[in-house]
């Protein structure tokens, strides 16, 4: 499973020539293609249909929505969403990272969770949290290098394409919380 002692951060080599923004409006096309990317693996998600921009809007935290970029290109993003409106879990959030299919295993994905990573650090979030189909071994294993553990396997959590998938669950803890007013993990 994973180690419950504290995790290393995130990576450090990520690439010097991808570069890590806030999403702009403008970026949104290429998101949605970059999102059909991934439901094309097969082991990403399992949405089958790329969701509209007014859902992706509705669901991210407003500052924590990342996209890389090479050569001028957007090439992956990364989003957080919030597992609860109750306030209590004010500080816990599921993370989502998508690589466009000609950019993967370049460090596009390091680079990306490195960023978010640190910004959730920053902003207070005390829990990050993902499920992953245990077929994608980079995503698992992405999500280790930045400090992610794995907490358990959800069997048979449900279909995709008349076929029932296993998932990984995976959460990072921070080692502090910056909000002063956040209740402590």
């Amino acid at each position: 499973m994973g180690l419950l002692a504290p995790r290393p951060c995130c990576p450090e080599d990520v690439p010097a020539d991808v570069t890590v923004r806030a999403l702009r409006p403008a970026d949104w096309p290429a998101v949605r293609r970059i999102y059909a990317d991934g439901i094309d693996t097969g082991i990403a998600t399992f949405d089958t249909t790329v969701p509209n921009r007014a859902s992706l809007d509705a669901t991210w935290l407003p500052d924590h929505r990342w996209v890389a970029e090479l050569d001028g290109e957007v090439v992956g993003w990364t989003a957080l969403a919030p597992v609860s409106t109750r306030q209590c879990y004010a500080g816990v959030a599921e993370s989502s990272v998508y690589v466009a299919e000609a950019h993967r295993g370049y460090g596009v994905g390091k680079a990306l969770i490195r960023h978010q990573v640190i910004a959730a650090d920053a902003a207070g979030l005390w829990t990050l949290q993902t499920t992953i189909f245990t077929d994608n071994r980079a995503g698992i294993a992405l999500h280790h290098t930045a400090g992610y553990r794995t907490v358990g396997i959800r069997e048979r959590i449900a279909q995709r394409g008349g076929t029932w998938h296993d998932t990984v669950l995976l959460e990072r803890r921070a080692d502090t919380v910056v909000s002063p007013t956040a209740p402590q993990p």
